[in-house]
């Protein structure tokens, strides 16, 4: 082998080492999002603050991570004579022995799984909470629209009768 093809291969390594970081992120980041919708069905604030400020600071790790793997992409779009910003996991997979080719599509395989259950799972957080959002607009709505008589009801006979008396809370026993 040449020396080029040793600086390539040290740089496939490289790669594979931060996209295996990459998986273990958006693992941690999915178990995160199924916590994150158990504490907001149970209605845990302060966990929920714990939660979020966690992520703040993986994120903030994570960047550096991202700043790496985007550097070794440059490396290898040299190395291999491609233009950086064509250099795909697909594209360094055309130009590597079979033998890397397989550790590249293994690679590629689990990323995009682990992608896709991120999306389906970052969707159904975000129907939660619009579903949350929603419902608590309608009881604020109803707790400060008491003065208005929007509420209709119909008495035995089918007529029409306008609740101005409505409470929040009937205190009768």
């Amino acid at each position: 082998m040449k020396a080029m093809d040793f600086a390539i291969e040290d740089k496939v390594d490289a790669l594979l080492v931060c996209l295996e970081k990459d998986i273990e992120h958006l693992q941690v980041s999915l178990s995160q999002l199924h916590e994150l919708r158990r504490l907001v069905i149970k209605r845990d604030d302060i966990a929920l603050g714990q939660l979020l400020e966690k992520i703040q600071v993986e994120e903030n790790h994570y960047r550096n991570q991202e700043r790496n793997r985007q550097s070794i992409r440059k490396e290898l779009a040299t190395a291999l004579g491609c233009n950086p910003e064509r250099m795909t996991l697909s594209a360094l997979e055309a130009k590597l022995p079979e033998i890397r080719k397989k550790q590249i599509v293994q690679t590629k395989t689990k990323l995009r799984s682990l992608i896709e259950d991120f999306k389906k799972e970052h969707m159904s957080i975000a129907l939660l909470l619009s579903e949350c959002a929603r419902f608590n607009n309608l009881l604020l709505r109803s707790i400060f629209d008491l003065g208005k008589a929007e509420v209709v009801c119909y008495n035995a006979n089918g007529a029409t009768k306008r609740q101005t008396d409505m409470a929040l809370v009937n205190l009768q026993l």
